[in-house]
């Protein structure tokens, strides 16, 4: 594991025992009040069977992907967040269509989840690590249409992948999805972390496990 991925992860570690401070229960956890959900800090902890997520933290509003604005051009330069990804992520210099160095055609891609590589852009797709859907699940429902914007084009959560590896991926988080590729778990896992905390999303028990398997890789 590189040296940066090392920095990250020990970043991961410090800001989530920071956001999950507090004392526990007998069980080894604890509710959190501003979430409704509750939280294990224990080995031998589980959630109450009891417990029931508090209505609170589920979404008010049904999820609309028109409410999350992208692809954008931020700085006017006629390039939009698609094209500055795939700019960045390209292996070689790209080529644009019909030269006006907008819209990038061609390039050279590794896909991180798959190891395949690309040399048109139109094969790839650009992934939210952590989905928008699942950002609204898990936070981001009542955000602001600007909030919404500024996830939806953050740097930081967006990688170039093939479209069939994100068709599949869709919505899911870690629990139910994973890279096919193992050697790319730690780094999913770490950038999936920071976004989450970064805006503050709800991180469910279940998920942190699947996290935690991903992590784990880190160390090999």
């Amino acid at each position: 594991m590189s040296t940066t991925l090392k920095v990250l992860l020990l970043l991961v570690v410090t800001v989530t025992a920071q956001a999950h401070s507090g004392r526990t229960d007998a069980n080894g956890g604890h509710m959190n009040r501003k979430t409704g959900q509750y939280h294990c800090h224990k080995s031998y902890c589980s959630a109450p069977s009891s417990y029931i997520p508090s209505i609170q933290s589920r979404p008010s509003a049904r999820y609309n992907r028109k409410d999350w604005p992208h692809w954008i051009d931020e700085d006017n330069d006629c390039q939009n967040t698609r094209a500055e990804v795939l700019i960045e992520s390209s292996q070689v210099p790209v080529k644009f269509k019909r030269n006006r160095g907008c819209s990038v055609s061609h390039g050279l891609w590794v896909g991180p989840y798959t190891g395949m590589t690309f040399t048109q852009a139109s094969d790839l797709d650009i992934d939210h690590v952590v989905p928008l859907a699942h950002a609204h699940r898990t936070g981001g429902a009542n955000w602001s249409r600007q909030q919404k914007r500024q996830f939806a084009n953050d740097p930081d959560n967006l990688i170039a992948v093939d479209d069939r590896t994100n068709q599949e991926k869709s919505d899911k988080g870690p629990v139910r999805w994973k890279p096919p590729v193992e050697s790319y778990w730690c780094e999913y896992a770490i950038r999936w972390q920071l976004v989450k905390n970064k805006y503050g999303l709800e991180v469910s028990e279940r998920e942190r496990s699947s996290l935690g398997v991903m992590e784990s890789t880190c160390l090999q």
